[in-house]
C-alpha cells in the first residue's frame, strides 16, 4: 500500500497543526451550530492535506555511472541560464542554473554531483520574491561549495522566497556528500542556483521542469 511519506522538516510542522485543530474541532462541536462544526471540519482536512502535500518526501534515487553529470537539486521550473560573476566566492564569471519551485513542488534539496563540501554558510536576508535577480544576492540564503573528485568547484545557493522563512542546510565544511542524499529543504516557496565553470556543457534551458534528484542538467568539464 502507497502512503505519503512525511520530510523530517514537516513532522513537527504537521504534528502541531493536527494538535490545534483537534482542540478547535473539539470546541467548535461543543459551543456552536452543528453546520460550522461541519465546515470547520471541511477546513481542516484541506489544511491538513495541503501540509501533507507541500512536505511531502517522494523517495528517489538515481544511477549515475558519469561522474561528470549534475543532477538536478530541486524540483521545478529553470527561469536562468546565463554567465554571471559569482562575486561570493569564486571571484570570476560563472554559468548560473536557477530553478524556481513553486509551493507546490517538493521542497527538499539534493546534492548535484558527488564530492567534498569546502564551505557552507547561511546568510539573513530580504524576502522578495524568489524568481527576482536581485533574490540572488539580497534574499535570506545559504551557500554550498562542492568539490569533486576531478576537483571541479560548484556552488550551490539555496534562496528563500517572499514566502519563505527559514532555510535548513545539512551541508557543512569537510563533509563528503553523494547523489540521491539531501543537501537541505526550503519552506514555503523558494529557489536554487548553481554556478559552473564556463566550460561546463548545459543541458536545459529557461522554461524546461526538473525533477529533483533525477533531471540530468549538465556535464562537468573534468578532463
Amino acid at each position: 500500500m502507497r502512503y505519503i511519506k512525511i520530510h523530517k522538516e514537516g513532522r513537527l510542522i504537521i504534528g502541531s497543526l493536527v494538535l490545534i485543530l483537534l482542540l478547535l474541532n473539539l470546541f467548535i462541536y461543543t459551543r456552536v451550530e452543528s453546520w460550522a462544526f461541519i465546515a470547520n471540519i471541511v477546513i481542516s482536512a484541506f489544511l491538513l492535506f495541503f501540509f501533507a502535500y507541500f512536505f511531502r518526501n517522494p523517495p528517489r534515487k538515481v544511477k549515475i555511472d558519469d561522474p561528470s553529470l549534475v543532477v538536478a537539486p530541486a524540483d521545478g521550473t529553470i527561469v536562468v541560464v546565463e554567465p554571471v560573476d559569482e562575486l561570493e566566492y569564486f571571484g570570476e564569471k560563472r554559468i548560473q542554473v536557477s530553478i524556481f519551485m513553486s509551493v507546490f513542488n517538493v521542497h527538499a534539496n539534493w546534492y548535484p554531483v558527488r564530492g567534498k563540501v569546502l564551505k557552507s554558510v547561511h546568510h539573513s536576508g530580504r524576502h522578495m520574491a524568489a524568481f527576482l535577480p536581485k533574490s540572488s544576492t539580497e534574499n535570506e540564503r545559504s551557500t554550498v561549495v562542492i568539490e569533486t573528485p576531478s576537483k571541479t568547484q560548484i556552488l550551490v545557493r539555496q534562496i528563500a522566497g517572499a514566502l519563505a522563512r527559514r532555510i535548513v542546510t545539512y551541508a557543512h565544511a569537510g563533509k563528503e556528500c553523494h547523489l540521491n542524499e539531501h543537501l537541505g529543504f526550503i519552506k514555503f516557496g523558494s529557489r536554487v542556483d548553481l554556478y559552473f565553470p564556463m566550460d561546463t556543457e548545459i543541458f536545459v534551458q529557461v522554461g524546461d521542469s526538473t525533477t529533483g534528484n533525477e533531471t540530468i542538467i549538465a556535464r562537468l568539464n573534468e578532463d
